[in-house]
């Protein structure tokens, strides 16, 4: 690891897997797949918390199971698809907005 001497240290760990991906793009699309079900995951649990909803009271407003609901909260999950984050949106009076930012990384030709 010569020549990282002079980045300062973090605990930030989306940062430390970018420095450890450093130019491997397979790695820096498995680091930018997790951030993106980390994301899902966080903004049904804010939404969900928002409302002062259990995770079986939003089931039952979106007509699914409680442990649907513990599931798409789970950042592990890898399911994610459109259709239960729009049930989520239309339950708790939201709509569902996607966003295409540029990546933090720099990419390289």
């Amino acid at each position: 690891m010569s020549g990282q001497g002079t980045q300062k240290p973090t605990s930030d760990a989306f940062a430390l897997m970018d420095r450890l991906a450093g130019n491997n793009p397979e790695i820096t699309d498995l680091i930018e797949q997790e951030r993106a079900n980390l994301d899902i995951a966080r903004k049904i649990y804010e939404l969900r918390t928002k409302a002062k909803l259990s995770q079986a009271e939003l089931a039952k407003k979106v007509g699914t199971i409680q442990s649907v609901i513990s599931r798409l909260e789970d950042a592990d999950y890898e399911g994610h698809s459109l259709a239960m984050p729009r049930r989520i949106a239309s339950a708790l009076e939201k709509r569902v907005e996607i966003r295409f930012v540029a990546s933090h990384k720099l990419q390289h030709a």
